[in-house]
């Protein structure tokens, strides 16, 4: 992963790091549930974000790292994983 990626990675972090230290201070504040619901959702977002992110470097380095495939098809996994992420939410 290199320095941007990184930093990517971990703003995303750092900011669901807040984002469930905000969630801890609304609970104990009883705020209403759908700020808190608002706030979950925030959080999760951002969590199936930075997932993403990793995901996608580990199909390029580790999966595909050495194999000699075309850009084309390394775009339509990458495109893939992106819908499979998109419409993969938890079952309700």
């Amino acid at each position: 992963m290199n320095d941007e990626e990184m930093k990517r990675l971990l703003d995303r972090l750092a900011r669901v790091e807040g984002q469930v230290r905000g969630l801890r201070k609304m609970l104990e504040e009883q705020r209403c549930c759908e700020d808190v619901l608002t706030q979950l959702l925030a959080a999760r977002s951002g969590l199936e974000s930075a997932g993403q992110l990793v995901l996608e470097r580990h199909l390029n380095d580790c999966v595909l790292g050495g194999a000699e495939v075309d850009e084309r098809t390394k775009e339509a996994l990458r495109e893939t994983l992106r819908l499979w992420s998109r419409h993969s939410g938890p079952a309700g």
